[in-house]
């Protein structure tokens, strides 16, 4: 028995990350400390104030654990770890991670290629972003490929030389002809070292180039290839418009800015390379009421600089920040350089900030009006749902749909909705074990008592899963019949859910709910309806999809594959020589014999199946 009272006066008073548990033992929370025995204890002390959400998160814990470390920039660091693992409760998160493209020239090879990477290592290559668009860093490297005519196959030269022919973009005049041996690899690399300076912003050269390139072919009446010179001509400028300058120091930047509202808030960054923005990006995060806006920036650098590989000289931020010197420390560490976090306070870097902070404000708006969009469509339904039948709340709804053909490869489908919306980690197959023929009743039975049997035995042997989890209710694809089976099956396991039954029209519309002996009419156009029908059509989409997949492995079988001595070409055979099983049993051994893939033996073989008792 783990005695809280107790532990605290074990705590030492060194830096290091203390980590909370629930009653569950799960992870709710991870906190870094200069000194463990201070910060901890404060948790627990009546008159320390946290705010409302430490508060409820100090209620639940009943454990907690320590990792001492040398220092504090250690202890950031391992909390950083640790709170991208676990995904505790309580601590501010980012809702997504996302990973950026970069441009990988791979200079450790011989001849070097312009690739798209979502992964930055740390090889011989030289990487140019993060970029915030895919298709923007595909238009670049192709725009790249046709100034520079750089290979683009994954052979290794120079031992490739001339073991396959020539690639498309050769004939096209698209690559140098590496593996032909036409170009050296001075003159190739030459070629990169160009390619190189364009992605790092250095225009003119390519533009004067292309410019004097054009006028020649157009001065020798070669207007097909100044026309070509003229479109790569107006690609680059496109290129150059969307490097947006925004610096005169030709530094690498980022601009971080936030901006909450109760538990929302959304962090704003601009991406700034080489004096230019090349991108930006907007992250939500779940934070606490009573969080400041410092507190915030604070957490989403951590998390955000623990999964992002390029991290640039400086860091501009619209709040000075209390740990300021210790996460700049850190992502000196991360980066190999000094890195700077400032607060700027006048002049452009200062409006820069501003501009991020106020396209955070729009996101958030934009957000808030699509957050209460969906709401209506998923929490809004189910509390129109709950109101319909009477219930205080629903979260959690289950539905089951029966699929066979004519009774054959009978399967159950189990689908579940948690606020509104699947939940498909959780959605379950049945293929029916006890009953034979197209009884959907009692098919549904037997899904319905094992899924619930299920639950009740990993719920006595203290496991977690999906059937251990139990509904608020449970909706019937059907009315009164389905209801009654599953109230029956409720009955004899002991347990009390409400049922409800999904009721549908003469042309298979769902037309209103049964519950407790009563059909509810439920208007068409409510988002209650629009949830019932999604519900119902993701149950019959599952069973069927299922059954589709056990009568297809099925019919992949045929009655010939029991007969000795026929494979796949005489069976075949047999298929294209006779129309139906039928023709096939009433043809003699002769006649079977007519066919050239088949043998005596296994013409006697066929004729013999049809007629054994």
């Amino acid at each position: 028995m783990f005695n809280i009272e107790e532990e605290l006066t074990k705590l030492p008073d060194q830096p290091g990350v203390y980590i909370m548990h629930d009653e569950k033992d799960a992870i709710i929370y991870i906190g870094k400390a200069v000194s463990l025995t201070k910060r901890v204890h404060q948790y627990f002390q009546p008159s320390h104030d946290e705010g409302i959400r430490k508060k409820q998160m100090v209620s639940h814990i009943r454990r907690f654990e320590y990792i001492v470390t040398d220092s504090e920039l250690e202890a950031l660091v391992l909390e950083c770890n640790l709170i991208k693992e676990h995904r505790p409760k309580y601590n501010t998160l980012l809702r997504d991670d996302k990973t950026y493209p970069y441009i990988k020239v791979t200079l450790g090879e011989a001849y070097p290629r312009v690739l798209f990477s979502r992964q930055l290592k740390k090889d011989k290559s030289k990487y140019f972003g993060p970029f915030t668009s895919g298709n923007a860093v595909r238009d670049t490297i192709d725009l790249v490929q046709k100034l520079y005519k750089l290979r683009t196959c994954n052979q290794k030269f120079p031992e490739a030389f001339g073991k396959k022919r020539p690639c498309l973009n050769y004939h096209m005049k698209q690559c140098l002809g590496v593996c032909r041996g036409q170009v050296s690899q001075v003159e190739y690399n030459k070629n990169v070292e160009a390619a190189i300076s364009f992605l790092d912003g250095k225009y003119e050269p390519v533009v004067k180039d292309l410019k004097e390139k054009m006028q020649k072919a157009s001065d020798e009446l070669e207007f097909e290839k100044a026309a070509t010179y003229r479109d790569l001509l107006e690609s680059v400028k496109s290129c150059m418009e969307k490097q947006k300058i925004t610096a005169s120091d030709g530094e690498d930047k980022d601009i971080v800015a936030v901006a909450t509202d109760g538990e929302d808030a959304v962090v704003q960054i601009f991406f700034i390379r080489n004096g230019k923005m090349i991108g930006r990006d907007h992250f939500f995060l779940n934070v606490k009421i009573e969080e400041s806006k410092s507190d915030v920036i604070e957490a989403f650098l951590q998390q955000f600089y623990a999964g992002t590989p390029i991290i640039p000289k400086e860091v501009y931020v619209q709040e000075e920040l209390e740990r300021a010197e210790i996460l700049a420390d850190w992502l000196s560490e991360k980066k190999g350089k000094k890195v700077y976090l400032r607060t700027p306070k006048r002049g452009a870097k200062e409006k820069l900030v501003e501009l991020a902070e106020k396209n955070a404000k729009m996101v958030l708006d934009s957000d808030r009006e699509r957050i209460k969009r969906e709401e209506g469509r998923t929490i809004g339904a189910m509390k129109e749902i709950a109101s319909l039948i009477g219930l205080d709340s629903i979260n959690r709804m289950e539905a089951y749909d029966i699929s066979n053909t004519s009774g054959f490869a009978s399967v159950g489908s189990m689908v579940v909705f948690e606020k509104g919306k699947p939940k498909r980690s959780d959605y379950r197959k049945f293929r029916l074990k006890t009953v034979e023929g197209p009884n959907d009743y009692a098919s549904m039975k037997e899904v319905l008592t094992r899924r619930f049997s299920h639950g009740l035995k990993d719920k006595e042997e203290q496991e977690e899963n999906s059937f251990t989890s139990f509904p608020d209710v449970i909706m019937m694809d059907g009315g009164k019949g389905q209801v009654n089976i599953a109230l029956e099956v409720l009955q004899e396991l002991h347990l009390s859910i409400p049922v409800c039954g999904m009721v549908k029209d003469d042309h298979h519309r769902t037309r209103g709910l049964y519950y407790q002996n009563e059909e509810i009419p439920i208007d068409k156009h409510s988002e209650g309806f629009k949830l019932v029908t999604r519900l119902q059509d993701e149950a019959h989409r599952f069973a069927i999809e299922y059954h589709k997949s056990l009568r297809g492995k099925a019919q992949v079988k045929s009655f010939l594959d029991d007969i000795d001595g026929i494979g796949p070409a005489r069976r075949k055979a047999l298929m294209r020589n006779f129309e139906s099983a039928e023709d096939m049993k009433n043809a003699s051994v002769e006649e079977l014999l007519e066919i050239p893939e088949m043998n005596r033996e296994a013409a006697e073989n066929v004729y013999n199946y049809f007629r054994r008792g």
